[in-house]
């Protein structure tokens, strides 16, 4: 029991520590790639090709004044970030990374645990994740930044729900709420192929649902000066910062699990598969940045409710039809 508990902590710290490192270089292959597309250079002053600049962002917040409102909600201005951190990082616990590996004579699963209820649970703290946001706008007692935290309420809110169709479908097709079960499931062929449009719909979401270009209204500088963390500085704001990014790498880890095979692929290691996969969808997301424009907040609410949500109920109708015929 006691060494059960000991390798789940290990894994714990393993997947905390590679995820806000990957978080910091996230940032970093936002800025070259962004200076790619757009004929200019990138950081590349502080390290080799600017490998320390992560950190120099880093120290350079940590070290910020450290203010608060004078009107805020002491309490609740200091939840928020953490609740969009937390809410973040929680979900790593049941995504899996791997298949068993062996490690001198035991068997390791490359999970921290696998829930019967694991979707469940990720859908769940991706929400909780809505809260941070909210709370940090209406907190800070600023006219922008409450207006910031009503449009990102009414967008996740709207797109959450045609993830959650398009998750719906995954589920159906595999049988299963584990995201193990999910991805063994996909041995033979991949889910992107049996539901397209389920990927269409959740890749969508998945941009909305993490602030991202052409979505990217609650921070829209022009209109609200930089949305719900407009009175954040510091240490705060880097969480509020790094909670995003984390979600960049969540929603491209999602994707590979639940549509792409996960670890599924040849000749290389199952972890490698993974961390190709979602490198991949980490650079379509900069990618898409670079190239889309920001659409009307009418236009988001629009296409959400019109658009995806009719569509998602008529994959998973389509879905559980062709399962139960299958199945029959």
């Amino acid at each position: 029991m006691i060494s059960v508990v000991l390798v789940a902590a290990i894994k714990s710290v393993l997947i905390l520590a590679t995820v806000l490192a990957g978080f910091a270089y996230a940032t970093l292959l936002e800025r070259r790639l962004l200076a790619r597309f757009q004929l200019r250079h990138g950081p590349n002053r502080v390290g080799p090709f600017g490998l320390f600049q992560p950190i120099a962002d880093g120290i350079k917040l940590i070290f910020k004044e450290n203010f608060v409102p004078a009107a805020a909600d002491r309490f609740v201005y200091w939840l928020a970030p953490t609740i969009s951190m937390v809410a973040a990082l929680f979900v790593y616990a049941v995504i899996p990374i791997g298949p068993d590996i062996r490690f001198f004579g035991t068997t390791v699963p490359l999970y921290v645990a696998d829930v019967n209820v694991g979707i469940l649970l990720v859908l769940g703290a991706s929400s909780i994740g809505v809260y941070g946001v909210i709370l940090g706008g209406w907190s800070s007692n600023n006219k922008y930044a409450l207006l910031g935290c009503l449009r990102s309420g009414a967008q996740l809110i709207s797109y959450e729900l045609a993830i959650g169709l398009a998750v719906v479908s995954v589920v159906l097709t595999a049988g299963s709420l584990s995201l193990v079960d999910i991805v063994n499931a996909q041995q033979r062929l991949w889910f992107v192929a049996f539901q397209p449009v389920g990927f269409l719909i959740f890749f969508i979401g998945a941009l909305a649902e993490t602030n991202r270009a052409p979505f990217d209204l609650p921070e829209a500088e022009q209109e609200l000066i930089a949305g719900f963390h407009t009175e954040y500085g510091g240490f705060k704001f880097a969480m509020f910062y790094a909670g995003e990014y984390v979600g960049v790498i969540t929603m491209s880890l999602l994707v590979t699990t639940l549509f792409l095979g996960g670890w599924h692929g040849p000749l290389l290691p199952g972890p490698l598969w993974v961390a190709i996969k979602t490198f991949a969808f980490v650079c379509l997301f900069i990618w898409i940045r670079a190239t889309m424009p920001r659409v009307r907040h009418d236009q988001l609410m629009a296409f959400g409710w019109k658009v995806l949500v009719p569509l998602g109920l008529l994959n998973v109708v389509a879905t559980a039809v062709i399962v139960a015929l299958v199945g029959g």
